[in-house]
């Protein structure tokens, strides 16, 4: 966890900490479609459930991130 929020930092200190938000949200709502058409298309039922919970981990992830960034420091 500490990897990520160094990362964070360091992308907030740049300045691109709008662009890093939303390169995880299109990734999250990539991820969310992509698991609703494998649920519809297929009759998998665990590959479809993973891949909307990692989609709605990157939707919200940004905002959390960047906050504890801001909270730390």
């Amino acid at each position: 966890m500490d990897e990520a929020l160094d990362v964070v930092e360091v992308v907030a200190e740049s300045g691109f900490e709008d662009a890093f938000a939303w390169v995880l949200r299109a990734l999250g709502i990539l991820l969310v479609l992509a698991g609703l058409g494998v649920w519809l298309l297929t009759e998998l039922i665990w590959l479809p459930v993973a891949l909307v919970a990692a989609g709605l981990i990157c939707l919200v992830a940004p905002q959390i991130l960047l906050f504890l960034v801001e909270l730390a420091g």
